[in-house]
């Protein structure tokens, strides 16, 4: 018998092969749980698929996925500065033309002026990590020339182009209208960005809301040491987090099966949904070794992730499982959490 969540069969999860908009449930605070949550399971799916089972290279995978959203914060910061020089280079060009209109003796780079570009070509943080990343967009032409058609046809941009001189608020508000609008949306770049990382329709959420905020924060006044956004409010707990979630699920991997299996009786554990399975252990492993994280915040992720990543019952059976195994749980005084509330 299959159970809810079944396909009966081993198949490759929507993370990897189709486009998910994941809606983060943290604004602008970078990377939050959920997402490291959504970044284990992923990487706990390719080790139990993986032939050779080297825990800590996949670990080291892990760590690897999670720093690509912060390269790619940066890539995308870097697109906003070239295509400031794509501009500039067409202004230079459009006067050398056979026979120049007069708008294109006229016309005026409008980008390299923005406070918020000059402000980036200065900024030593964001160089040093440009340097660190390779970040650079000069092989791609194509995109870049597509990008800057796509924002010169736009009424925004003939609006701000008109200006002369802007207001802190319009270059702000114009830079806004870029990435959101413009640079986030064009799908040469989206296709781009999934050859290049195939977990990015699962980052770009994270990614966009991280170079939004920078544009929001960096100030014209504020020099060129302002900070760019971190990866987490505190990446060092997070990190410990994630790698003890990971480990204690792979480590613990027969003993949260046969737990799932003792409630599970007249099904078939190999039918069951991989992905199920592991979220289940995932969440078995959250209530036992991590004290400060309620039951409750516990249950709700990885129910909430099942219904990104699974199938459409996957969220009621998997509440059903857990709930009957969190009973022996707490019978067997295997949970103990620290603070008020935290076990209900």
């Amino acid at each position: 018998m299959n159970p809810p969540g079944s396909s009966g069969r081993t198949e490759l999860p929507g993370f990897l092969n189709r486009s998910y908009t994941l809606v983060l449930t943290c604004f602008f605070i970078m990377l939050n749980r959920r997402h490291l949550r959504i970044k284990a399971l992923q990487t706990l799916y390719a080790y139990y698929q993986a032939e050779a089972k080297d825990m800590r290279a996949f670990e080291k995978n892990l760590l690897t996925n999670i720093q690509k959203v912060n390269e790619f914060y940066v890539y995308l910061l870097q697109l906003g500065v070239e295509l400031a020089g794509f501009e500039e280079n067409d202004v230079k060009e459009k006067p050398t033309k056979h026979r120049p209109t007069q708008d294109d003796l006229s016309a005026r780079a409008v980008l390299a002026s923005n406070y918020f570009i000059q402000l980036l070509q200065e900024n030593t943080e964001f160089l040093g990590q440009v340097n660190k990343y390779k970040s650079s967009f000069s092989a791609e032409a194509v995109l870049l020339r597509e990008l800057y058609n796509k924002l010169k046809a736009t009424d925004e941009y003939k609006a701000y182009a008109a200006v002369v001189e802007h207001t802190e608020k319009e270059d702000q508000d114009f830079m806004l209208f870029v990435f959101k609008k413009v640079i986030f949306k064009l799908p040469l770049l989206e296709q781009h960005m999934e050859e290049l990382h195939i977990n990015w329709p699962v980052d770009v959420d994270a990614v966009e809301s991280m170079v939004i905020k920078t544009v929001k924060t960096f100030k014209k006044d504020g020099g060129h040491e302002q900070r760019l956004m971190e990866l987490t409010t505190s990446w060092v707990e997070d990190r410990d987090y994630i790698v003890e979630l990971f480990q204690k699920t792979i480590l613990n991997n027969d003993k949260y099966g046969e737990m799932i299996a003792s409630k599970t009786q007249n099904w078939d554990m190999d039918r069951l949904a991989m992905i199920d399975t592991i979220l289940m252990k995932m969440a078995i492993a959250e209530m036992i070794h991590f004290p400060s994280i309620p039951i409750k915040v516990t249950m709700n992720e990885y129910i909430d992730i099942s219904k990104e990543f699974s199938t459409p019952n996957s969220k009621t059976f998997i509440n059903g499982i857990l709930d009957k195994v969190l009973g022996d749980l707490k019978k067997d005084n295997m949970i103990r959490k620290t603070g008020r509330g935290l076990l209900e």
